[in-house]
């Protein structure tokens, strides 16, 4: 049986880098996160190898950066000398010359097909990120052409229809891949048509489903047929700002707009602004929010503090418990902002308003 991304037992692992031609003051930093805690490990050359060693509860994702001077991480620059990669259990041998990112990795089945995978989806990937660099150098001028801007939009809009075609075609042809159902987690994004990704799922292997990730995946698909168009809201009961516990169902007969955000989240403050504009414009036509917020545990004055900046003047409720919020995972909430808009019996009628879309819904909705 493959080793399998998610299995929940610790697995030591040794990680040797050889490099030629390098000065001795070289170091190289490792960088991974075991869920909730990030590692951080360094190590110097001895005997002509780097070693590194630890446990891991199953593959992760890791980065090692090459540090030529010795100065330190945080030294490194904006185009520091890094390699990604996967750590796996037992002894992984990465070996270069004077750069790490030109190493080749031996010794592990993950990495192998983390490469494949990589190979797989390179040209639309390269393609997005030349866009992306010529996005990022062009004029002012240039990007107050509406004609170029649009020619860049449209550019990475089918750069980014190739890549998923291409993730597609690897899910088929790979069942038993870690990286299939990472590229299917990427393609679902944070909401998704149950009618499309259930039956992708669904064609990957039983090792693959019975991984930890695996099985957050099928409970996504869960929550998202429990929160779909046409479904009735799961109820919930969750403290607001005086402790006092808040009932979606005390919102029966109105129209509500449950609203995910927290204050440490840059994209819901610039939103805020939009839910606060239609609060004010319907809050007197049968219409209100309900706002979830996903601060961390022991912040409450900076939940507090950004209701009162952002004037957010309508119920709002957390457990202070980060993307551990029962609510949001009761919603599938794994992206915020998020937010569906129920109607007086209780049913998601839309999902995911943003800006001039949660105008349009509610001006459609509020003058029936």
């Amino acid at each position: 049986m493959l080793p399998i991304i998610g299995l929940a037992q610790n697995s030591a692992f040794t990680l040797k880098v050889k490099l030629d031609a390098i000065p001795s003051a070289t170091k190289l930093y490792l960088s991974y996160n075991i869920p909730g805690k990030l590692i951080t490990d360094s190590a110097i050359l001895n005997k002509g190898l780097f070693i590194f060693n630890g446990t891991i509860p199953y593959p992760l994702k890791a980065q090692l950066w090459m540090d030529h001077n010795g100065t330190g991480l945080k030294h490194l620059g904006n185009d520091p000398d890094n390699l990604t990669f996967f750590l796996d259990s037992g002894e992984i041998d990465i070996n270069s010359t004077d750069s790490i990112k030109k190493s080749i990795i031996t010794g592990s089945r993950i990495n192998t097909e983390y490469l494949k995978y990589k190979a797989f989806i390179a040209g639309p990937v390269k393609e997005m990120a030349l866009i992306a660099n010529e996005n990022a150098a062009a004029t002012t001028d240039q990007k107050n052409d509406a004609q170029f801007m649009g020619d860049i939009s449209s550019r990475l809009k089918q750069a980014a229809e190739n890549k998923k075609e291409l993730q597609l075609q690897y899910i088929k042809l790979n069942p038993n891949s870690e990286f299939s159902l990472g590229a299917l987690h990427e393609i679902a994004g944070s909401h998704f048509d149950i009618a499309i990704i259930e039956p992708l799922y669904n064609s990957l292997s039983a090792n693959i489903k019975n991984t930890v990730a695996g099985k957050e995946f099928a409970k996504a698909i869960e929550a998202a047929r429990t929160t779909a168009v046409g479904s009735i809201a799961p109820a919930f009961t969750q403290n607001d700002v005086n402790d006092k516990p808040v009932s979606l169902a005390d919102f029966r007969g109105k129209y509500v707009l449950l609203d995910f955000w927290a204050s440490w989240c840059a994209p819901c403050r610039a939103e805020n602004p939009n839910v606060l504009k239609a609060y004010q414009q319907y809050h007197d036509k049968n219409f209100t929010v309900l706002s979830v917020s996903l601060d961390r545990p022991g912040k409450k004055d900076a939940w507090l503090a950004a209701i009162k900046t952002d004037g957010l003047n309508w119920t709002q409720v957390s457990d202070l418990n980060f993307w551990n919020n029962q609510v949001a995972k009761q919603y599938g909430v794994t992206t915020i902002p998020q937010n569906f808009l129920i109607d007086p019996n209780g049913k998601i009628i839309a999902e995911n308003l943003h800006g001039d879309e949660l105008q349009k819904k509610l001006a459609e909705v509020l003058s029936r």
